[in-house]
């Protein structure tokens, strides 16, 4: 099964909660943390490597302890651990892990206003026709542009579960949503299936709407809702 864990990074906003948090991660990220300019940049970084260790404790191991290897295109992955596979993702004040035995990709962000033109504009050139005629359908522009984002995280979970990132077109690709709410995928890239789940903000993160978070994996088991991780 593939289980995703999800944490709120407003409180490394303090710098001493932030200095505790970052001792105790391993040095590939706090290397990618140095790398990076703006604080809230470093914030999501580091809550995405506390939601990883929250993952891997479940299988007794430490996240500051692992071993980190790159794929062709860019996905890490555990060299020591051919079996686990996770993916990160963070937007807003959230930051997401998923880990499972099966290969995943995973995104969320945060539903942004933009002008209904550019929104359109972005459609029109990054999805795929069925993709497009789908988020046509919806009643009012809120609708669309909710629609928008739950097409791009799907599509961008797609292309972290196959390792391909953006070398692969988003248009060479669809995620199509049935009249039921079943989400297929329909691509060339390998001969596998891809199953999808989407899932809301847990109980607690409820104040906050406007994300969309989903999660794509070689198997159909996912848990049942996101587990959220304390800071």
């Amino acid at each position: 099964m593939v289980k995703t864990y999800i944490i709120n990074v407003k409180k490394l906003e303090d710098d001493a909660v932030f200095e505790k948090a970052v001792e105790s991660v391993s040095v590939y990220r706090k290397e990618k943390i140095a790398l990076l300019k703006h604080r809230g940049d470093k914030n999501r970084s580091l809550g995405a490597a506390l939601a990883l260790n929250t993952a891997l404790s479940e299988y007794g191991l430490c996240e500051r302890k692992m071993e980190y290897a790159l794929e062709r295109y860019g996905k890490p992955f555990f060299p020591d651990h051919p079996d686990l596979h996770f993916s990160l993702s963070h937007s807003g004040d959230y930051a997401m892990c998923s880990l499972g035995e099966f290969r995943s990709g995973n995104d969320i962000e945060c539903i942004r206003g933009m002008s209904e033109s550019r929104a359109r504009h972005l459609a029109g050139r990054f999805f795929a026709e069925e993709e497009n005629a789908w988020i046509d359908r919806a009643g009012n522009y809120q609708e669309w542009e909710e629609r928008l984002f739950r097409i791009w995280t799907m599509k961008e979970s797609f292309l972290k579960v196959t390792g391909l990132g953006m070398s692969l077109s988003l248009k060479d690709f669809a995620v199509i949503v049935e009249d039921d709410e079943s989400i297929r995928l329909r691509h060339a890239v390998n001969e596998r299936t891809y199953y999808m789940k989407e899932y809301v903000l847990p109980g607690a993160y409820q104040e906050k709407d406007g994300y969309r978070l989903s999660v794509c994996s070689e198997s159909p088991e996912f848990a049942p809702a996101v587990e959220i991780v304390a800071l």
